[in-house]
């Protein structure tokens, strides 16, 4: 038990500790920095409740509110404000605010400094969760949690940077853009994971080569049934062409299957290689045959509760409003399923590529590529 206790990084457990709580406390007083006037509520005062009901039977109550608050930014910083809110119990396009918390709010100085609230100030929460979970990489993968920090932010720069380059190319180059931004991804992930061996290259090739043979049998299953049943309208906000934005999402969701099973296929391989160099290359590619097959289940129905946790909500408020099952399914599920199904001809495509590669391109002792 000592040993246990002596192994744990307490020095930087406690740094991470007092960082969280100054970034914490930073967070909760960053009202300066935001350009738009933000209000706390100091008192609230709850008025009347009242109960609706649709043509669906569909039944909420909604209560007034009456919020005092003071603006803490800009330039009606200190200035008090009496701002009217309704909300309703499913609080599905609003908020009970309470006192203490913050909220956006639209000052109209014409109309006697009239204000209305535009959304809840969520900032606080959502940089605490974020500090959880860096904390817990930290802790738990120290250097190798860093580095899956890096690649996380450098991939979340060059995705907002592809975002904005579609944009400026009015969407015309969607496809291209994201399939440059999908070869980007694996290989800066796996550069840093990995660094530069021969490991990285084998996983790095069979997650391509498996992204791109789903997608290209995808398309080749929409050639052939024209695609019927693929309901492109469904698509919510979309201002530009459906369908090569929809296999740009597709790409990118593969992407991520594959590459989770490729390095777990690889992986494995290689140490096993280590423990018994003498293994044939047969035996590898049997291995590696066995390893997926294993793990192919779980990580397929690891994509089908995503599917499904995404789209609960909307599926049963479509079902609740009086919609059949037909067509609920066909607005909010039909496009899911067809990247599930997408993602999971990744998966079993993976295999035999992520073994037969490894068979092929493996050294005795796993060395560094030259």
């Amino acid at each position: 038990m000592q040993k246990l206790i002596d192994r744990i990084p307490w020095k930087l457990i406690c740094g991470l500790i007092i960082g969280s709580i100054l970034i914490m406390v930073g967070v909760m007083h960053d009202d300066g920095f935001y350009k738009q006037p933000i209000m706390q509520v100091q008192r609230v005062s709850e008025q009347q409740t009242t109960t609706t009901t649709d043509e669906f039977q569909n039944a909420d109550t909604q209560t007034n509110q009456t919020l005092y608050g003071v603006v803490l930014n800009g330039k009606y910083k200190g200035r008090h404000l009496t701002v009217p809110n309704t909300y309703s119990t499913s609080t599905t396009m609003d908020h009970d605010y309470r006192v203490g918390e913050k909220a956006f709010v639209v000052i109209h100085p014409s109309e006697n400094y009239r204000a209305t609230i535009k959304d809840y100030k969520r900032d606080a929460p959502v940089v605490a969760l974020i500090l959880i979970a860096v904390c817990l990489l930290l802790v738990f993968l120290k250097l190798s949690g860093l580095t899956a920090l890096l690649s996380i932010a450098i991939n979340t720069i060059l995705f907002v940077a592809t975002v904005l380059l579609n944009g400026h190319s009015q969407g015309t180059q969607v496809l291209w853009l994201f399939a440059l931004l999908t070869g980007l991804f694996s290989v800066i992930t796996l550069v840093l994971i990995l660094g530069f061996t021969r490991q990285m290259v084998v996983t790095l090739l069979s997650t391509l080569l498996g992204t791109a043979a789903s997608i290209l049998i995808a398309l080749v299953a929409f050639m052939m049934t024209h695609e019927r049943g693929v309901s492109y309208e469904s698509m919510q906000y979309v201002t530009q062409l459906p369908r090569p934005l929809f296999l740009a999402e597709s790409m990118i969701g593969s992407l991520g299957a594959v590459m989770d099973e490729s390095t777990d296929i690889v992986s494995s391989l290689f140490t096993l290689k280590r423990e018994r160099p003498n293994l044939s290359r047969r035996q590898i590619f049997l291995s590696g045959r066995n390893i997926g097959k294993s793990i192919m289940g779980p990580l397929i129905n690891v994509l089908f509760f995503i599917f499904m946790g995404a789209t609960i909500p909307m599926a049963l408020l479509f079902l609740k409003n009086g919609n059949t099952w037909g067509y609920s399914f066909s607005m909010n599920m039909s496009l899911g399923v067809v990247q599930s199904l997408i993602s999971g001809i990744g998966i079993v495509i993976a295999i035999p590529l992520a073994s037969g590669l490894t068979s092929l391109m493996i050294e005795k002792r796993g060395g560094r590529v030259k």
